[in-house]
């Protein structure tokens, strides 16, 4: 017996690549953003300064978040539990300070870029 070769009477035709929808060479257009580098990059201290003087009271509810914990820390490591417990109750106020001004520098920085 001879063996024969098989080959495929009639192989898929193949189709066309079409359009690319994105080119992954070149980075996506976004509508209303621009791409271009900012001329001097801005340092870690530069930055932070920025956006103190933008909202001044994310920081300042930071530092009042921070200095209740600690305090408060220390009070209930000390066996002052009165103390302890109002210190923590403290602490979630500022930290509630702390998001309304995070959420309202959101909204002015959105209004103001508006405008």
């Amino acid at each position: 017996m001879a063996a024969a070769a098989t080959t495929p009477a009639d192989p898929a035709p193949k189709a066309s690549p079409g359009p690319v929808p994105f080119n992954f060479s070149q980075p996506p257009v976004i509508e209303g953003f621009d791409p271009s580098p900012r001329v001097k990059d801005e340092t870690f201290k530069e930055k932070f300064l920025r956006k103190t003087k933008e909202n001044p009271f994310v920081p300042i509810g930071c530092l009042g978040t921070a200095g209740a914990l600690i305090y408060g820390l220390r009070a209930f490591h000390q066996g002052k539990t009165r103390q302890s417990q109002m210190l923590m109750r403290g602490r979630i106020f500022a930290q509630g300070f702390t998001v309304c001004a995070i959420i309202f520098g959101v909204f002015a920085t959105a209004l103001k870029s508006k405008q």
